[in-house]
């Protein structure tokens, strides 16, 4: 396979990359193995590396680095903390491309020169991301609205950077014992679904609809409109909000503020979007969330959303609630249910390591706990162990950590563990009510119409068989084969057995017999019968050693 020199040289900078970090904590993980340990690489240019740098390093690298360090500043488990303050200035900080090319995508888009598109269209960006940048405009009929382009080229860069990515995971899922547990080659697809969907404005455009329309009847949150007749794949037009950061609030402007209400407004709309409506805005970090002029909470970047099945929300419902009530034993129940195991996966294990994390946090609020921090923490556990857990359970962790951040500007005081216990019985009924429509009610009546219908002939039919001495209970398991094999191979081995003692006890018995026919002096029939024990014995021992090597190599 011809590889490309922007492969080539990508694959020299990710490695000139870890080893210029290879001290650090951050890449520690990497290169962690059971063996012995390896001696620490010297830095590139001899001296200690300071966060910053990797954060420049990652931008320099392209949009592909930049939304995989967007994704570690919002884990403080996995990344130190020095790194996670440097780390977080790609948020909403990254170096933004000419209004020249700008002006190139959205005529292409649209089909317009951008003057004629817009009454008012502002040169420089008042944002610009991994992805795109924001700009300031107007329409023509004097409506303020942001507008959201596309980096050039971006899709070509990064489906290049994915097939570099892709090589060195699949070479770590094979040699490694960090790979193999943590499966990389999984978790960079699902990381490559997610930013090709983000790379998607008309899938943003409408997550803004949908979460619109579901978040109607929370009067505090505010989610921009957009305006489809200028929104394409890769220019997205909506509602200018105006208002301020919530990290850029002031302490006198939080006094203002009723703090505590607005937290437990946004995180009630969280948990009804992730277990009621199965959609959620899956990037909350500070950056993304406003205070409008009029204190309500604006919620803005939608690119990245999180779905959850009917099935997945009833089990989240528990864990959260497992958590929230310091039950250690149900939340791992519930994980280990929604996971799969391997091999090696110990439960007693990781029940006592999610009880040592229920401990951490018992009677803590917001200032000593994180509820989507302790949420990671079990999944990491798990992980840890030898489960595989659902991509929804790590991204519902780490939106309710960017959360926990948010309600900590907010107001210090909340606790969401006692907002998930205040909204739980509200939550379940709304579920009911979203189950109970039309639709499903009359396939619940249909089913039950032909179970009434039913129950007449065959409550006959078992009366019958009942009478007639006829009634039979039939139990079929999913392993019987195997268990009847086993237990004809030990019968097996136990019948050779004691054959083989038979022949032992009859040749030392025939060894009184006095014949003409010896063998080396001795009663012949005798020596033949040691003979073929020993032969035997020999047979039935390297059988049992060559299946037993196989049963090995096969698990």
């Amino acid at each position: 396979m011809k590889i490309a020199a922007s492969q080539i040289k990508r694959y020299k900078e990710i490695v000139r990359l870890l080893w210029k970090y290879g001290r650090s904590d951050l890449v520690r993980q990497l290169n962690a193995d059971e063996g012995p340990e390896r001696p620490e690489p010297e830095n590139v240019e001899g001296v200690e590396p300071i966060p910053e740098q990797l954060a420049d390093d990652l931008e320099a690298m392209g949009p592909t680095y930049i939304k995989l360090a967007q994704i570690l500043a919002s884990r403080p488990d996995l990344v130190p903390e020095k790194y996670l303050v440097a780390l977080a200035r790609l948020q909403d900080n990254v170096k933004p491309f000419s209004f020249e090319e700008v002006e190139k995508v959205i005529t292409a888009e649209l089909g317009v020169r951008l003057s004629k598109a817009f009454s008012f269209f502002e040169r420089k960006p008042i944002a610009a991301a991994s992805l795109g940048q924001v700009h300031l405009a107007r329409l023509r009929d004097g409506r303020p609205v942001v507008v959201k382009v596309q980096r050039p080229d971006i899709q070509d860069q990064i489906a290049q950077d994915f097939e570099v990515l892709a090589s060195i995971a699949g070479f770590l899922d094979a040699h490694t014992e960090t790979g193999r547990r943590h499966r990389f080659l999984t978790v960079l697809e699902e990381f490559k679904i997610a930013i090709q969907q983000e790379l998607d404005y008309a899938r943003e455009a409408e997550n803004l609809r949908v979460l619109g329309e579901n978040l109607k009847d929370f009067e505090r949150i505010q989610i921009p409109r957009p305006v489809s007749d200028y929104s394409t794949h890769r220019v997205l037009t909506m509602d200018y909000i105006e208002g301020r950061k919530i990290t850029a609030l002031s302490p006198l402007v939080r006094l203002d503020l009723e703090g505590h209400s607005l937290a437990e407004e946004l995180f009630t709309a969280y948990l009804k979007q992730v277990l009621v409506d199965g959609v959620f805005h899956a990037d909350p970090h500070p950056g993304n969330v406003f205070l409008t002029e009029d204190n309500r909470i604006a919620l803005l970047d939608l690119g990245m959303v999180g779905h959850t099945t009917p099935a997945m929300q009833e089990n989240l419902l528990k864990l959260l609630l497992a958590i929230a009530d310091n039950d250690s034993e149900t939340a791992a129940d519930v994980v280990v249910r929604i996971s799969q195991q391997r091999d090696e996966f110990d439960r007693m294990e990781f029940i006592r390591l999610v009880r040592q994390v229920m401990a951490a946090q018992q009677n803590g609020g917001l200032q000593q706990l994180d509820i989507g921090k302790s949420l990671l923490e079990v999944s990491r556990s798990a992980a840890d162990n030898g489960l595989f857990i659902p991509s929804e359970l790590a991204l519902l962790g780490k939106t309710l950590l960017q959360l926990d951040e948010v309600g900590r500007i907010l107001d210090p005081a909340f606790d969401p563990n006692a907002s998930v216990r205040r909204n739980i019985f509200g939550l379940v009924s709304q579920r009911m009510r979203k189950n109970t429509t039309p639709a499903g009610v009359l396939h619940s009546l249909i089913n039950t119409k032909q179970f009434m219908t039913a129950l007449p002939a065959h409550l006959t039919k078992i009366m019958d068989s009942l009478a007639n001495a006829e009634f039979e209970v039939k139990v079929k398991t999913m392993d019987a084969g195997v268990v009847v094999e086993g237990i004809q191979k030990v019968a097996n081995r136990i019948t050779a057995g004691i054959i083989l003692a038979a022949l032992i006890v009859g040749a030392a018995l025939l060894m009184r017999v006095q014949t003409d026919f010896r063998i080396f002096g001795y009663p012949g029939l005798a020596i033949l019968c040691f003979l073929g024990a020993a032969g035997g014995g020999f047979f039935l021992l390297m059988t049992i050693l060559l299946q037993d090597r196989r049963q090995h190599r096969k698990k």
